[in-house]
């Protein structure tokens, strides 16, 4: 019986950079979203600090790519129950924050601001009671703002900024439009819902 042939395969079999490993791509195609973040968590814990500045470096190449920077229309964002007068937030909400939310995370503070805003503003000419889920959603969003101003901040010690022009801008639109939230709240006696957001903004310059 002849013996088995043998193939010589060289010593050297990594991939060529700039390529996943095609189990390794099998595994992201097909791992659901719960077991991708916990793997994603775990990695960038026990990785270099290196890691974690290419990850988020990597985030944001891919999110100029999309439309995540897009501005919503605010009218979307919640919806009048003609019922009680009052207003809920939409499931286009959720999307919305979503994306401001991956934004500000990757470090691109600065582009989430507008979205943001256009979230403040849709909620211009609405009422809410002072508890239920659009009261504690609102309480969310301060929170959201703050984060993203925080993430502004960073973006300019870390030098990513090159339109500062656009930046203002962006601050001065936030800034008009939490102005304009806290106008229409005080004429209908609401509780105004974007305190801490207004008190960063009050005496933040760039």
């Amino acid at each position: 019986m002849p013996a088995p042939e043998t193939i010589h395969r060289p010593h050297d079999v990594r991939p060529a950079l700039g390529h996943v490993n095609l189990m390794v791509d099998t595994l992201i195609a097909n791992a659901n979203v719960d077991d991708l973040r916990c793997i994603v968590r775990s990695l960038l814990a026990t990785g270099t600090p290196n890691l974690a500045s290419a990850f988020t470096s990597t985030a944001r190449s891919r999110l100029h790519q999309t439309d995540a920077k897009a501005v919503p229309n605010p009218y979307s964002l919640f919806k009048y129950q003609p019922r009680d007068r009052l207003c809920a937030p939409s499931h286009q909400l959720q999307d919305t924050l979503k994306r401001a939310r991956s934004l500000y995370g990757a470090g691109m503070g600065f582009a989430s601001l507008g979205i943001l805003a256009s979230i403040v503003r849709g909620t211009i000419g609405l009422q809410w009671p002072e508890d239920g889920d659009m009261a504690n959603t609102l309480a969310i969003i301060d929170a959201d703002i703050g984060q993203a101003i925080q993430s502004s901040k960073e973006e300019v010690e870390a030098g990513r900024v090159e339109n500062f022009m656009a930046a203002r801008e962006a601050v001065n639109n936030l800034r008009g439009a939490v102005n304009g939230s806290l106008a229409d709240v005080n004429s209908w006696g609401g509780e105004f819902p974007f305190e801490r957001a207004a008190s960063s903004l009050e005496y933040w310059k760039i």
